[in-house]
């Protein structure tokens, strides 16, 4: 039992360090939780979603889409596009102080968001990368204890989205002033536009 908690405590150790850096799904979680938009939804989408590409890549999936290159491509292509769509509506924001009020303002949209987290975490190439290819290589270091990692590894990624986006309504004082909304809108634009001619120039 304890070589299972240990291996167990590996991989969620292992998954955090893979997905607490900022990102493109970062950013739009904590803006989602925020905003208080779709947060369970959001959450729930990015938690599922690590626990399938997971578990796929701890069955060994991963050395499948190691052959298929071709395919992690136009998967780039397409997330790369989505991404610079998606920062520059976010530069937009920053530099339209009105539109960004009436954002603000806007009634919640639990469909959009969903759309949006679906489009961010799947059309994502790091995505496979890290959790598919680079999370199963090294489950399968770990023999017939490489679900327990995968257990692990799972449980990393539901604690940190559960943290991100329901504890981001704890900076919703600060985001009362439009000043605090045009700095996120900023760094969301950076990291969306950065992430998002990475994905197409390397595809």
């Amino acid at each position: 039992m304890g070589t299972i908690l240990l291996t167990a405590a590996a991989g969620f150790g292992t998954s955090l360090s893979l997905i607490v850096a900022i990102g493109a799904q970062n950013a739009f979680v904590l803006r989602q939780g925020i905003r208080r938009d779709g947060v369970l939804a959001v959450v729930a989408i990015c938690a599922v979603s690590d626990a399938v590409l997971i578990a796929l890549g701890v069955a060994g999936v991963g050395a499948v889409v190691a052959a298929w290159p071709q395919a992690v491509t136009v998967v780039g292509l397409l997330g790369g596009a989505f991404l610079l769509c998606y920062g520059f509506l976010a530069a937009r924001r920053v530099f339209r102080p009105s539109g960004m009020q009436v954002d603000l303002d806007r009634p919640a949209s639990p469909r959009r968001a969903v759309l949006t987290c679906l489009a961010m975490t799947w059309l994502n190439p790091h995505v496979y990368l890290d959790t598919v290819l680079l999370l199963g290589s090294v489950a399968a270091a770990r023999g017939d204890l490489r679900w327990a990692f995968g257990a692990g590894a799972v449980l990393a990624s539901l604690c940190w989205f559960t943290a991100l986006g329901f504890g981001a309504r704890l900076l919703t004082g600060f985001f009362a002033r439009p000043s605090a909304w045009r700095l996120l809108d900023g760094l969301v634009a950076a990291t969306m536009v950065t992430f998002g001619v990475v994905l197409v120039a390397g595809a």
